[in-house]
């Protein structure tokens, strides 16, 4: 089967729609309309009509979607039905968060392991996650198989500690790190700045008003 190419920002979007699915299911509710979808998760029905649509016929006009197969579809779509491992390389506050919180919870994804160039806290359990030393980073990626790192190193080492990522076959970053790591066009990143994002915040709330 051909695979579906979407824009991005619908990509981003499907997440929240798969969360929302699951309220729903729990709630016994058989059905849903655009309508209701999108004042749940705060997305205009006609954008998701049209996230819907790069799928197929979802939905019947007049009856909405099938929550049961709307899920189901999602599921597959977002590979919820098999587990993902990754990795945490740098176990600081932020590091420590992450573990504690893990993914595994609340989605497929799960940190099975963690690295960190502290001696104190190689070969040690935190959260239930094993901590490698930085040196076995490459060897520990390659033998787990694991595709997927979470980085939060300090700035002046997070590219030095990306390529050595790749080179142990990680094909997906999602970087807590300020810098904008280089990767080869078969490496994705999706860069989380938190300070951006307050920053972002303040603007808006000091330049709009609330009826805006």
């Amino acid at each position: 089967m051909t695979e579906t190419k979407i824009p991005k920002a619908t990509a981003k979007r499907l997440p929240i729609y798969y969360r929302y699915l699951n309220i729903l299911h729990d709630s016994d509710k058989n059905r849903v309309s655009s309508t209701e979808l999108s004042e749940a998760v705060k997305v205009d029905s006609a954008t998701i009509r049209r996230d819907f649509s790069y799928f197929g016929a979802l939905g019947k006009r007049g009856y909405g979607y099938d929550v049961d197969s709307l899920l189901k579809f999602f599921k597959k779509i977002l590979n919820q039905d098999k587990l993902t491992n990754a990795a945490l390389i740098g176990v600081g506050n932020l590091g420590n968060a992450l573990l504690n919180f893990n993914f595994h919870q609340n989605s497929n994804v799960r940190i099975s392991a963690a690295f960190d160039v502290r001696p104190d806290l190689a070969n040690t359990v935190q959260s239930g996650v094993p901590i490698y030393p930085m040196s076995e980073l490459r060897k520990q990626l390659e033998d787990q198989q694991i595709k997927i790192v979470i980085l939060t190193v300090p700035e002046n080492v997070a590219q030095n500690v990306t390529d050595d990522a790749i080179a142990g076959g990680v094909r997906g970053i999602l970087n807590f790190t300020p810098l904008r790591v280089s990767v080869p066009a078969n490496v994705r990143v999706q860069n989380v700045d938190l300070t951006n994002e307050l920053q972002t915040l303040i603007y808006f709330l000091d330049h709009y008003n609330e009826e805006e």
